[in-house]
């Protein structure tokens, strides 16, 4: 039986369900993601870790390793592509991991999920979660991978200063206001 990072897959989704809010699909993929990934790194290696999609896939990583976006140990710059990669936190060799959609034809419901052939209400969601957990990590690709530098290690922040505009805190390299004031839209005016 698959299991992900020596949970059960039922231990795991009971993870998933509290800190995702429900035991998404994209989250039983991810964790069998992340479960190769760390098969394919060095025992006691200190990784960081890429994720190339906003979607999901950063939760699952968060759950099973020390990254998370709020230590600065997980970087998401969003490509759209279902992949991770978690990588020596100093040099950037790592390995990336990928749903290989090539593999996907003898899992016909994950396949259709994963190309959003139809709606979720149309989706059998039983069905395709055991052919998600049936499939585990078969249906990754894993390559050896060297991240970019300017990817590779922790933005401390920088210098921080009130901004002239409102007041507030905010990083001085980031410009001559913070991102707010520049113009950033965050909120719709009331």
């Amino acid at each position: 039986m698959n299991t992900i990072c020596g949970h059960s897959i039922e231990d795991y989704m009971a993870l998933v369900e509290r800190f995702h809010g429900h035991p998404a699909p994209g989250l039983l993929a991810g964790g069998f993601m992340v479960d190769l990934a760390k098969k394919n790194l060095p025992d006691g290696e200190f990784f960081d870790a890429l994720c190339e999609t906003k979607v999901c896939l950063p939760d699952a990583i968060q759950i099973l390793t020390p990254c998370t976006v709020g230590n600065g140990w997980l970087k998401i710059v969003d490509t759209g592509r279902f992949a991770l990669a978690l990588f020596e936190k100093y040099t950037g060799e790592g390995v990336r991991v990928h749903l290989d959609a090539g593999r996907l034809g003898p899992y016909p419901e994950y396949e259709s999920w994963f190309f959003r052939r139809r709606p979720k209400r149309e989706q059998d969601r039983d069905r395709l979660m055991r052919e998600i957990a049936e499939a585990g990590a078969g249906v990754m690709g894993v390559n050896r991978v060297r991240v970019d530098a300017g990817l590779v290690g922790k933005n401390s922040g920088g210098k921080t200063e009130p901004c002239p505009g409102c007041g507030e805190a905010y990083p001085v390299e980031t410009g001559a206001r913070c991102g707010a004031c520049a113009g950033l839209p965050l909120y719709a005016r009331p």
